[in-house]
């Protein structure tokens, strides 16, 4: 990393980063290119395995909120060996029309006391860069219809999900992605 763009990350942030151990100066130098010299309000960092045939593929998501913006960062092994493939994407929160936090608690009778935890959370924002169609054959109601009632569908969001759960990353991943999560809802349903 070039040491102007060093000093842009807070502390904080470059910890995340290199805690993960994958490609840090790469990616820490895309974020902080990323941020422009734009101070970073809130962060956070997601590092996911996925299993593709024989082989393990890794994943590393940052996203960072600045006064202007969300940012979105990922990062892949590329296609050839000794590669990888970052990206960063620029979202004026003036942009971002959704922003659902949810999360999957245990034991809610007993929510605010230890014997009840947030084991899973799900952050989605959508800023309508990207729309999935998910369709499926309709049906008229009769179980022993047989004629063709075409197609039916939903046209969904899709700009970006974020899912951490406790078992895999652990109960300090998930708080992390809840107070990144409400600091979003702020930031982007702020005045226009």
């Amino acid at each position: 990393m070039s040491p102007s763009l060093s000093r842009v990350l807070p502390g904080d942030l470059r910890a995340a980063i290199d805690a993960c151990g994958y490609f840090p100066y790469l990616i820490a130098d895309a974020v902080a290119l990323a941020t422009a010299g734009e101070p970073v309000l809130d962060h956070v960092v997601h590092h996911e395995a996925t299993f593709n045939h024989e082989e393990i593929q890794r994943h590393l998501s940052v996203l960072v909120i600045t006064p202007t913006r969300l940012i979105v960062g990922h990062t892949d092994e590329g296609a050839e060996p000794h590669q990888a493939m970052t990206t960063t994407e620029s979202v004026a929160l003036g942009r971002i029309h959704s922003v659902a936090l949810t999360q999957v608690v245990t034991h809610p009778e007993r929510h605010g006391t230890r014997r009840s935890a947030v084991v899973e959370t799900w952050l989605t924002v959508g800023w309508g860069a990207m729309r999935r169609l998910e369709l499926e054959s309709a049906h008229c109601g009769d179980p022993t219809c047989e004629a063709d009632h075409g197609m039916s569908g939903s046209l969904v969001g899709d700009d970006l999900t974020v899912r951490i759960s406790a078992t895999a990353d652990g109960q300090a991943k998930v708080a992390r992605l809840v107070a990144f999560g409400t600091a979003l809802q702020l930031a982007a349903g702020g005045p226009r």
